[in-house]
């Protein structure tokens, strides 16, 4: 089975211990990974395990500081963050218990061997973590255990994950044996998550073109209408990176001999007569494919491989029986690898959509076929010249190792709309960062052209844009089929995703080399303030932008949608708007159809491509349009590569930084560091400062033209190339964050394209013109009989 580890023989990492953090006896073992982290195991005949496991790869910590008290029937280990008591009996609720050291609950912080389980549902101050599937699910779902918990602890039980042994294969654990981690961080939810990274193995770094915007169908494509529906996005200036092909690529329709002709892997050649031909084809075009796979059913008479995988197998080929799917056998898995998915990728497929949905049993006792597939699909997939990636469902911890996340089949509703913004952001308390959703709901439901820009804009700020519906033609997700303002929106859209490749790919370098998530709940940055676990629709994307995702529908009144977000302290900025908010308070923001809300943090900085139309090229830009956002001073690091393959492990991987000095003369400068042949010689920049108020102005030898516009308070700054290994550094003075003056203007043109009385708009603006402050205008809009929409809009334009 070394085969599975060729190319990434390290994976399996180290699962033994340093040996001066254990504290051991005849039947128990105490291993103190940090001072928040704990491992606890029994054994009744005192071999203990030092295999990796299904979820832990990795035990080999530095020894952090600890005091031990060890007594005849009595053993104590205390650290910063915990005090273990033990009577060195069987591990149970009455003979061991952990204190953890804080003060954050009256009652939980005490934590019982096996009285505290997981629950159903869990403890209520567990922050839970997320599910195997959405499959058929309309709105909310509940959620499974997670790793972090406002009493300031939690825990995992590993004790019957599976163990790998030294050729890579996987094999039960001795029967009775306990394996526990217990996690004590207080509320260091960001300290917590990356232990449990540095545990379990990094989320790994993804290919580039994963970023962009993804194509998914059920449907009978044929190579012609494919390349048709491809020609027409570029035609209309979407650019996509990934095709997906749902089942329909194989042949399905098949003998009832064979069974249903759901699972396959001969392409059906009456729809693609040279599968090599259209998967180049693809390539051409700047994409990459992923095929589904329903691999239950096994190998059936009429595959093209059949011959050779049922004579490996030993199956008798003359009666045509199946070559039974075996997750759990080393020969069928070589097997299935050589003559089904090797064969395939030969012709030019690239990686796998694994859609399996036929239960947690197979022929080793506790070893989940989905889990199987994920993690053979994916190591089979690291290839030397190109990173390893999946599409499957999630199956327990350690799953973030396996990118992306397939959510599954959801109902098209507002309510399944609104569910996954805190379902996504959520999942990185087990570590899983990597959510992938059917855009636009997968069936039934209802086809609302607001709820397909909604899911889309959506889509743009998580960590996949994928689109995907059933074979009904009345779900079919093509923007053009929603109407030509709808197609405009989302075309928009879609170029924005893919202008936020560069930032989108520094995410990525960030989670798998710091360790900070891509996505997470507002608690991880915040994680002292109520009101951050309250909010929990809202998430920050990366480092510089929190999401208030818009998830219901439009008022009549005021044409916008409301969500209610709470604004830490500090100025944030609206990316799209340039309208600045002064934080630490809540308030509800309303948004036309185009807008998402999307706040940049006081002195975020955040790099795009710019706009280069349909192309769907990921390489690194040539020309970059950078915003700077006012309210503190800031930095960002943009990390570049060759896009895939591993090179950048030995160092062939470049970064350019900006730097941000925010004061009433600020500067903004440009370094870089690295392999600085990966990117271009020169560099064209447009910097963006957005959010400040007029009368800012910017000078500097590379400086070649500046304009203001006041509709997004933003000073626009052209610079001729820059070298590089030079760099440039910009001044910028009269630097102050806009405050809202022309907030009267606002109001006006926020009235006009109201859809109200025109008595009433006149009598709303009349409270605008003769109020002398604007203490004056909130009592004078109490006293109109206003519309929630009305008056949640005319409140933030006037007091943001």
């Amino acid at each position: 089975m070394k085969h599975f580890y060729s190319q990434q023989p390290e994976y399996l990492g180290h699962g033994a211990c340093n040996e001066a953090s254990v504290v051991k006896g005849e039947h128990y073992r105490f291993t103190v990974l940090t001072p928040n982290l704990l491992r606890l195991e029994y054994s009744e005949d005192g071999v203990f395990e030092d295999r990796p496991s299904q979820v832990v790869l990795n035990r080999t910590f530095a020894t952090p500081e600890f005091h031990v008290v060890d007594e005849e029937g009595r053993l104590e280990i205390s650290t910063v963050a915990f005090h273990l008591v033990y009577n060195k009996k069987e591990f149970a609720p009455e003979n061991l218990y952990i204190d953890a050291k804080n003060s954050y609950t009256n009652y939980g912080g005490r934590w019982k061997y096996g009285a505290t389980t997981y629950g159903n549902p869990p403890r209520h101050h567990n922050l839970l973590g997320t599910t195997r599937t959405l499959d058929k699910i309309d709105g909310e779902y509940p959620l499974d255990f997670g790793l972090q918990d406002t009493s300031g602890r939690s825990f995992f039980d590993d004790s019957k994950s599976l163990l790998f042994n030294e050729e890579g294969w996987l094999e039960t654990r001795r029967e009775g044996n306990s394996d526990v981690y217990f996690l004590c961080y207080q509320h260091d939810y960001m300290g917590a998550i990356r232990d449990f990274y540095r545990l379990t193995g990094a989320p790994p770094m993804m290919p580039r073109y994963a970023f962009g915007n993804w194509w998914s169908r059920y449907w009978k494509y044929t190579e012609e209408s494919y390349s048709a529906l491809l020609d027409k996005f570029k035609e209309k200036k979407m650019p996509f990176t990934v095709a997906m092909l749902d089942m329909d690529w194989h042949v399905t329709e098949v003998d009832p001999k064979y069974g249903r002709g759901w699972t396959g892997y001969t392409w059906n050649k009456n729809f693609f007569p040279d599968p090599a031909r259209f998967l180049s084809s693809l390539h051409q075009k700047g994409m990459h494919c992923g095929l589904n796979l329903h691999p239950a059913d096994g190998v059936q008479g009429f595959e093209d491989a059949y011959p050779a995988i049922a004579k490996e197998m030993g199956v008798d080929t003359s009666r045509e029986d199946p070559v039974n799917f075996d997750i759990a056998s080393t020969k069928f898995v070589k097997a299935y690898f050589k003559h089904l998915i090797h064969t395939n990728e030969d012709m030019g497929a690239d990686f796998w959509w694994i859609d399996w949905q036929q239960g947690k049993e197979s022929g080793i006792k506790g070893l989940d076929p989905l889990w199987g597939l994920n993690h053979f699909h994916y190591l089979d997939n690291c290839k030397k010249d190109r990173r390893g990636m999946i599409l499957s469902r999630f199956a327990g911890l350690g799953s973030h190792r396996y990118p992306f996340g397939f959510s599954g089949d959801t109902i098209a509703t507002w309510k399944s709309l609104a569910f996954q913004p805190y379902f996504t952001a959520n999942a990185t308390n087990v570590g899983y960062t990597c959510w992938s959703h059917d855009i636009g709901g997968f069936k039934t439901g209802v086809r609302e052209r607001e709820l397909f820009i909604r899911w889309i804009q959506f889509g743009v700020f998580s960590p996949v844009l994928r689109m995907h519906s059933s074979n009904n033609p009345f779900t079919s997700k093509e923007p053009w089929a929603y109407g030509k303002h709808t197609e405009e929106i989302v075309s928009r859209y879609f170029r924005l995703r893919h202008r936020l490749i560069p930032y989108l790919y520094t995410g990525a370098y960030r989670a798998n080399v710091e360790l900070t998530p891509m996505i997470t709940p507002l608690y991880y940055y915040y994680p002292d303030s109520k009101k951050a676990l309250e909010y929990r629709n809202q998430y920050f994307f990366g480092r510089e932008l929190m999401v208030c995702p818009l998830t219901t529908p439009t008022a009549f009144d005021s044409d916008m949608a409301t969500v209610e977000a709470w604004i830490p302290k500090g100025i944030w900025t609206d990316i799209f708007t340039g309208k600045t908010y002064r934080g630490d308070r809540v308030m509800k923001l309303n948004r036309r159809v185009e807008d998402q809300a999307v706040l940049a943090r006081p002195g975020a900085i955040l790099p795009l491509s710019k706009d280069a139309g349909g192309e769907n090229s990921v390489e690194n830009p040539r020309e970059i349009d950078l915003y700077i956002f006012p309210g503190a001073s800031g930095s960002y690091e943009l990390y570049e590569d060759s896009g895939d393959g591993y090179d950048y492990q030995n160092g062939k991987c470049a970064f350019t930084r900006f730097d941000f000095a925010w004061g009433e003369t600020a500067s903004l400068s440009i370094s870089a560091r690295g392999e600085l042949s990966l990117v271009p010689e020169t560099r064209s920049y447009t910097l963006h400062f957005r959010g400040f108020a007029e009368g800012i102005k910017a000078s500097g030898d590379k400086v070649i033209s500046q304009s203001y516009d006041a509709s997004t308070n933003t000073l626009s700054v052209t610079l001729a190339p820059v070298d590089t290994v030079a760099g440039a550094c910009v001044t910028v003075e009269n630097v102050k964050a806009d405050e809202n003056k022309a907030f009267k203007q606002d109001v006006f043109e926020f009235l006009m394209a109201a859809q109200l009385p025109v008595d009433d708009k006149n009598a709303i603006y009349d409270v605008y013109k003769k109020a002398p402050c604007k203490e004056e205008i909130a009592l004078g809009l109490n006293n109109l009989k206003l519309s929630d929409s009305i008056r949640d809009a005319l409140y933030e334009l006037t007091f943001c």
